[in-house]
């Protein structure tokens, strides 16, 4: 049995009804409750309930975290990854569903994370990602049928070694694990083209990333490349450059309007180059080891806002809020407000926000425990805004600001934050 509306076994059946049952409370918080969206997860994990529910409540998670639900109507992508940034959704297959084309060559990975963050490009994905998601949607209603996957073409033309330099895989990586762990059955094939020799380098790089299941669904093609595109979708669907007839209105075969084909991007887009951050202190973290500094917010709505940057390397960070009252609570007991992920601050210094839904203890993290080998220096920039016209708080520690209660007048402060070794 597929595990697929209409064609389920008994236990698949009681599996769905007892997944549906365990998930009640976070129904509503999804964006959408019927069968074919919880079978979904229940594939992904095999049927295995437990993990299922799992995998779909840390998903509930990330939607609120990163403001899914109106990251299509209130998040654009920085200038700059909306000019150099190459892809975009061209037409349907044969079956209707979407197709999304990315195209490798043209990119400058490396220009690219000089001039946004890691951060910029996740949340261009996950945009990305809900417009696909939506467009299935509203394929389902047209043709009275379930539409829940896209498929994917893959233009390899111009793989190069700039591809694969190790910053670049890391975040793509990071943003393929996102796909997997938040998206589940979303991609129906996966058509790779123009693949050059060194393809299988690349893709060993990037396969520990993938699920096995994904895998499968990668169907690499050789020189009758169009002639199979042609078997899966309408050549009416399907842009002159790529095999089929499909052409702008202007008659430009590439289409340009709905597929974007990157390229070299401008230093003056640099971040280092046009932006100079004067911080107000700097750390060195330890190998295999995480410093925490801690913000006490005492008005719900004020803007916590950080900046940093590494030398070197890159560093991880997230943010937690303390649940229990008084200091000895581990990380792994708090809150977690923002996710915890590996920076390229060494590259792009990260300047970022959050709101305070509620007053606390607010514990900002970085994460150097995944280093064996080498110490981080981190230099930061922390302030607390409050949410009306107030004065902005300010921007040190709790520990920092017992040092300078009690410094005498002139004296230098020190700050004191919690310096965890693994």
């Amino acid at each position: 049995m597929s595990g697929r509306v209409g064609d389920l076994s008994p236990g698949q059946s009681q599996m769905l009804t007892e997944f549906r049952g365990r998930i009640q409370d976070i129904l509503p918080h999804l964006p959408a409750q019927h069968d074919h969206y919880l079978l979904r997860w229940l594939r992904a994990r095999n049927f295995n309930v437990q993990k299922a529910e799992t995998m779909i409540r840390k998903h509930v998670d990330f939607r609120r975290l990163m403001k899914v639900d109106t990251i299509i109507s209130d998040w654009k992508p920085p200038e700059v990854i909306e000019k150099y940034v190459s892809g975009g959704m061209c037409g349907y297959d044969r079956e209707g569903s979407p197709i999304w084309y990315d195209v490798i060559g043209p990119l400058d990975p490396k220009g690219l994370l000089l001039s946004a963050t890691k951060r910029d490009f996740m949340k261009t994905k996950i945009r990305h990602t809900e417009m696909l998601q939506r467009e299935c949607r509203r394929q389902s209603e047209k043709l009275g049928k379930n539409i829940e996957a896209i498929s994917l073409i893959y233009d390899c033309e111009g793989l190069g070694l700039k591809h694969i330099w190790k910053p670049a895989v890391e975040a793509y990586g990071e943003i393929l694990t996102m796909f997997e762990e938040n998206y589940p059955e979303g991609l129906k094939r996966v058509f790779l083209i123009k693949a050059p020799k060194m393809f299988p380098m690349a893709y060993n790089l990037i396969k520990h990333f993938l699920c096995e299941e994904t895998r499968r669904k990668i169907i690499v093609l050789g020189s009758n490349w169009q002639e199979v595109l042609r078997e899966h979708i309408d050549p009416e669907q399907l842009p002159v450059l790529y095999g089929g007839t499909l052409t702008d209105p202007d008659g430009d075969p590439r289409c340009r309007t709905m597929i974007k084909y990157g390229g070299v991007v401008p230093s003056s887009y640099y971040v280092q180059d046009s932006v100079k951050v004067q911080y107000d202190s700097s750390v060195t973290i330890s190998r295999g080891s995480i410093f925490q500094l801690e913000y006490d917010v005492t008005v719900a709505g004020s803007l916590l806002r950080w900046q940093f940057a590494s030398d070197g390397a890159d560093i991880g960070f997230a943010v937690y809020r303390r649940t229990k009252d008084g200091g000895g609570q581990k990380v792994s007991d708090m809150l977690q407000v923002l996710p915890s992920e590996r920076y390229n601050a060494h590259m792009v210094p990260e300047d970022s926000s959050l709101t305070c839904s509620e007053p606390g203890v607010y514990v900002l993290c970085f994460d150097n425990s995944y280093s064996i080998l080498h110490s981080k220096k981190v230099s930061y920039k922390v302030e607390v805004v409050p949410p009306a016209d107030g004065l902005m708080q300010s921007p040190c520690s709790r520990g920092q600001e017992a040092a300078e209660r009690t410094s005498a007048a002139g004296n230098t402060h020190s700050l004191t934050a919690s310096v965890i070794h693994n």
